[in-house]
């Protein structure tokens, strides 16, 4: 799935969602570059990361930094979602 995609599906879910309302596709496109960046500039996750700081997204995950290699930890809800373990 490509930047485009995740855009589109994203702007499908916020309007099925039912306490949200519709959502450009260029909008979150937008929202996308500048949480993790573009080739031109560095996103916020980058930014925090690059300041030695873990950026954690709820259950989702976190990323951290270490001597110039990021890891990505998974949240427990994505871990039980991905093993159909979700409660």
């Amino acid at each position: 799935m490509d930047k485009s995609q995740l855009s589109q599906m994203t702007a499908r879910r916020a309007a099925d969602a039912p306490d949200g309302g519709p959502l450009d596709t260029d909008d979150i496109g937008r929202i996308l570059d500048l949480l993790f960046g573009t080739v031109e500039q560095a996103g916020a996750i980058a930014e925090a990361l690059k300041a030695q700081e873990t950026v954690t997204l709820g259950s989702f995950g976190s990323f951290r930094a270490d001597d110039g290699t990021v890891t990505f930890r998974p949240g427990t809800a994505l871990t039980e979602y991905l093993r159909d373990q979700t409660r």
